[in-house]
């Protein structure tokens, strides 16, 4: 059966701090992870802020287990919107916590996003994507309206075994074969040297590039995939080794580049898998600078929308939003699509 335990779980202390709501009622409850990147520097800023505001309920947790608890008390106050501080990692372990502990019920508030950790993918697509001090401020203005326009709906990615035993996990962003060692490259063996977020990113880029240009791996570079087979169910069947695998339900990537478009009838995990191959790795990097991707067929390049992908590998590695997952024989990956669920977007 396939190992759902998350292996990079926040750790931190044991205990969780909520501040209580004040009689005027709640319109943002605010769920902080102290541990993200971010919030080491900027959660005093943010708990001064809250602390002068009348309408926001801030709950803190400090390992993913206590998300639980949180939901379950900040359903109490029925909130207007929920907003998670953190990383794609906290955004992740809350949306799954939502879905499978259903705290809210049938009608869960909308879900905002403020940008705190290594990755923020998922605020980037809801267009939180500056200072998040003022996008908490922006987020408390429009939640003090009726949310008319703010409100957008994603479907979510729910990973499983495929066997219907086991909890399943939800996310928004995972990333296989040769990118999922990218990520896990860019984790060991970069962000301990402390340089700044962009400028590590770019250096694993560029290490990424060459150890497939060079046809080399390991080392001072990330390793070579794995071969793996990749299913769309009722369509295309993918063979071999692949740099990328990108499995999203996001409307925006890194670079700030647009998803291709979806057409009628068509799924809602839109698939990207590049294959291992010197040219199509060129071709998808000035494909997607160029805003060529799933406009125009690239050799190696794969653009495929479905509402279930299957993976399977002698070894296979993923990442959903910052947590990971292995499978391996007659152990696949299964994605699915959970029903839409409500995000607030701050994009113009």
């Amino acid at each position: 059966m396939l190992d759902l335990s998350p292996e990079t779980a926040v750790s931190g202390a044991a205990s969780a701090a909520a501040v209580a709501p004040r009689s005027s009622g709640t319109r943002v409850a605010l769920l902080s992870n102290p541990t993200a990147s971010g919030n080491r520097a900027m959660l005093p800023r943010v708990r001064a802020f809250c602390a002068a505001q009348r309408d926001i309920f801030h709950y803190e947790v400090e390992r993913m287990d206590q998300i639980g608890t949180a939901m379950a008390r900040i359903a109490r106050v029925k909130p207007k919107v929920l907003v998670i501080n953190g990383g794609d990692g906290t955004v992740q372990a809350a949306l799954t916590e939502i879905h499978n502990g259903r705290h809210f019920g049938a009608e869960p508030p909308p879900v905002a996003v403020i940008p705190n950790g290594k990755t923020n993918l998922i605020a980037m697509d809801l267009g939180a994507d500056g200072d998040p001090l003022e996008t908490l401020d922006r987020i408390l203005a429009v939640a003090r309206t009726d949310l008319e326009g703010h409100v957008v709906e994603r479907e979510l990615i729910a990973l499983s075994d495929g066997t219907g035993r086991g909890r399943t996990v939800l996310g928004m962003f995972l990333g296989g074969a040769g990118l999922a060692d990218i990520m896990l490259y860019c984790r060991h063996r970069i962000y301990p040297l402390g340089l700044p977020n962009g400028l590590s990113h770019v250096l694993t880029f560029f290490a990424a590039l060459i150890s497939i240009l060079l046809g080399i791996g390991g080392g001072p570079f990330p390793r070579r995939p794995d071969p793996a087979e990749i299913s769309v169910a009722g369509g295309t069947r993918l063979q071999g080794r692949f740099a990328v695998v990108v499995v999203t339900t996001l409307q925006r990537l890194i670079l700030h580049g647009e998803m291709p478009g979806r057409a009628p009838r068509a799924g809602a995990l839109q698939l990207i898998a590049v294959e291992r191959r010197r040219l199509a790795v060129l071709r998808v990097i000035f494909g997607s600078l160029f805003g060529r991707l799933g406009k125009a067929r690239l050799r190696g390049v794969h653009v495929e929308r479905g509402d279930s992908i299957r993976i399977d590998a002698e070894r296979s590695t993923v990442i959903l939003d910052g947590e990971i997952f292995e499978a391996g024989p007659a152990r696949p990956i299964v994605l699915n699509t959970t029903a839409p669920v409500s995000f607030l977007s701050l994009a113009g």
